[in-house]
């Protein structure tokens, strides 16, 4: 079978206020082109189709235009839930769907049930929240290590006593994976980190979560995002991963996404990155400036635009400023919760430090309290635009 590994789509986010959702059609353009010029037999998508639970109606209407080419083009299209996406609202109608081409699976009750395509077996796995999924799947704990364990061991005693090979699909952070700014954290205190080596005997295993292209091993890997979501990923190559696979038999190849705009970071003084003729290709890049005057010039912003129109996001950090003693908000923006917790709990005892026990007990706490927020949010559909 050949398939296409992408992840990540996150329809409808914007860019530091500036929509994507051209950009993003763009993509799903382009991915029906590659669809159809190399015979492609599956478009796997491994969670966070859409950027929110709730997404808007051109959003919507976006993904329904795509997964019908796709189809018509002469791909199955399987997509699973990932953390962003709401299980229910993405998965209505999976089954009358399923009948067209298009196997949606967010429900735990699917796990360990394949999308049999050609010769081989897909396993598409939701996104698998601990706090709900960890007694329905039998994990010993309430991580996400535990629930993919249990998750695979489901996968593994279906794909035994059955022929061909065995793709599973994924959404979580897999140890070795490099994060970037724009994935929201699924973790507290790194419970959320799993082991390569529970996905070990399938064939090859299409993950999704991390918005850098990555291969974690020879038959484990990540597609990324097709377009960049921060600035922290201005070094990416976007794209897909064709992949061909038989028994005994792997082959990947890296399909590149079309040009988007580019991304900038500078850094130096306002005069300097006005007249610096090596940030030309920079005039049409989105841009990150970090201006380092001594004192902080008067218009920057306006004066910066009319050489980088779109400048997004403007920092100062003076040259040779003494160190000023950081605020306590400050410091506090450093910390993670569940830091903060028990450097509360530290203070209130009179420096008395947090022992394991404590700190295992407040990550569960944060993790149940982040959870329930989760929970409003897509109740109420708001959702997480993290």
């Amino acid at each position: 079978m050949r398939f296409i590994h992408t992840s990540d789509w996150h329809l409808g986010r914007s860019f530091h206020r500036v929509g994507l959702l051209d950009a993003q059609a763009r993509y799903l353009d382009h991915l029906v082109d590659v669809v159809k010029s190399e015979g492609v037999d599956a478009v796997l998508v491994s969670g966070d189709v859409y950027d929110r639970a709730l997404p808007a109606p051109d959003t919507v209407e976006l993904l329904s235009a795509a997964v019908t080419r796709l189809i018509d083009a002469g791909a199955v299209v399987v997509l699973s839930s990932g953390n962003h996406d709401s299980a229910i609202r993405l998965g209505f109608a999976s089954d009358l769907l399923a009948r067209a081409g298009l196997h949606i699976r967010t429900s735990l009750d699917s796990v360990g049930m394949p999308v049999m395509i050609k010769d081989v077996d897909v396993y598409p796995l939701p996104y698998l929240e601990p706090s709900v999924a960890a007694d329905v799947m039998g994990a010993l704990e309430r991580t996400h290590a535990a629930v993919l364990r249990a998750a695979m061991d489901r996968v593994r005693a279906q794909a035994l006593s059955r022929p061909g090979c065995a793709v599973v699909m994924a959404h979580a952070f897999v140890t070795g994976g490099a994060t970037s700014e724009s994935e929201r954290d699924i973790s507290v205190g790194g419970v959320c980190a799993v082991h390569p080596e529970v996905f070990a005997e399938a064939d090859y295993v299409a993950l999704g979560h991390l918005h850098g292209p990555q291969r974690i091993s020879e038959t484990v890997r990540y597609s990324g995002s097709p377009i960049a979501l921060s600035f922290s990923e201005a070094g990416h190559h976007k794209g897909s991963v064709l992949v061909d696979v038989s028994a005994g038999a792997l082959k990947t190849r890296s399909i590149p996404a079309p040009f988007t705009k580019s991304l900038a970071i500078l850094r130096g003084d306002l005069e300097e990155l006005l007249r610096d003729p090596r940030h030309r290709g920079a005039e049409s890049a989105y841009c990150q400036i970090t201006l380092t005057d001594t004192v902080r010039p008067t218009g920057a912003m306006e004066r910066l635009r009319r050489r980088f129109p779109d400048t997004l996001v403007l920092a100062f950090e003076p040259a040779g400023a003494e160190a000023i003693p950081r605020t306590s908000t400050a410091m506090l923006r450093q910390r993670g919760d569940l830091d903060l917790c028990c450097d509360f709990l530290t203070h209130v005892r009179g420096g008395t430090a947090v022992s394991e026990q404590e700190r295992a007990l407040l990550a569960t706490a944060v993790e149940r309290s982040r959870v329930a927020r989760d929970d409003e949010g897509r109740a109420s559909g708001t959702g997480n635009a993290a």
